[in-house]
């Protein structure tokens, strides 16, 4: 007999803003904690010296969140003009110092050369892993590890303020983008060095800001449901997304019951509204208008023109 997980098999997705100097797993494992959930992942790392939006995915949401590390981001970064730092940021050792003798218009030239899709090297300092590791484990060795330089599209770039040595930004950027990259780079175009002194993602893909929650607050909830002798699933689930909303924007298809089951068991099938190509959100339901239609999970059209399984939700019932 199979042994049974431990926890409860809440399903969805949690926007927490993450707090700084916490890293993203260690605030991970806390909402898990705090939703005595089964199984959690988050959806792309946030340095522990950022914060800001960080989606967790529950359960069987855990399911979908490459798609939301593969979608675009938006982030709030000031950088510190003079300073130029070994990782980029405010946690680094000094590299180098230079007096800071930039004009606004200096500024707005260096700046539009990061606009629209340009290459970028990650850097050693990042979550990019070779042979297995993260690149910031060899860079804390000293080790410098060849990296090739790849696409990245900054779809907007907005200059919110600069005084003297401070330059803050708002970055809307294409998946794969090391924000710290942009602003050594911004630095060395100035010449005068510079490093990320506060950074915060404000946006992933389309999810709403104001459905943010913080570790306090989720802790305080559980607190009170213990203290009220509530349980606390019906004062924490409530604060999570659906499970598709990590699909948010992909095509829909709808599928009837015996079709569904087919696909439960790795089995394609011909859907109503399949396009010709692509991956696709899949739902037990008639059609758009089905207002009880059941998100089941995500498949693709097969090179014989059929929906075929790809990631399928396999609920539990407690």
């Amino acid at each position: 007999m199979a042994k049974r997980r431990k926890g409860r098999p809440v399903n969805g997705v949690l926007l927490l803003d993450k707090p700084h100097g916490l890293s993203s797993n260690h605030a991970l494992q806390t909402v898990k904690r705090i939703y005595f959930a089964q199984k959690a992942g988050h959806t792309g790392a946030l340095d522990p010296l950022a914060t800001g939006m960080l989606p967790i995915c529950l359960g069987e949401g855990t399911k979908f969140s490459q798609y939301l590390l593969d979608t675009d981001k938006t982030y709030q970064v000031t950088a510190k003009l003079g300073v130029r730092t070994t990782t980029s940021d405010a946690g680094g050792e000094v590299v180098s110092t230079k007096a800071v003798d930039v004009s606004s218009e200096q500024l707005a030239i260096a700046l539009e050369s990061f606009r629209g899709t340009t290459q970028q090297v990650p850097s050693m300092y990042s979550a990019l892993k070779h042979k297995g590791q993260p690149l910031y484990k060899y860079a804390r060795e000293g080790i410098e590890v060849p990296r090739e330089s790849r696409d990245i599209t900054v779809f907007n770039l907005e200059l919110l303020r600069f005084e003297h040595d401070e330059v803050e930004l708002s970055i809307h950027v294409s998946k794969g983008t090391y924000i710290r990259t942009i602003v050594d780079d911004l630095g060395e175009l100035l010449g005068c060095g510079a490093h990320v002194a506060h950074l915060r993602r404000s946006a992933v893909g389309n999810y709403p800001i104001d459905k943010m929650v913080t570790l306090p607050e989720l802790e305080a909830l559980l607190e009170k449901a213990i203290e009220d002798e509530i349980t606390p699933s019906d004062v924490l689930d409530p604060l999570l997304l659906p499970m598709n909303s990590a699909v948010d924007g992909m095509h829909c298809v709808y599928v009837d019951d015996m079709s569904a089951n087919f696909l439960r068991h790795g089995n394609p099938v011909q859907a109503y509204n399949q396009p010709e190509k692509g991956s696709v959100q899949v739902y037990l339901g008639e059609d758009e208008n089905d207002a009880n239609a059941e998100f089941i999970g995500v498949g693709f059209i097969n090179d014989d023109g059929l929906l075929a399984p790809k990631r399928i939700v396999v609920l539990e019932q407690y």
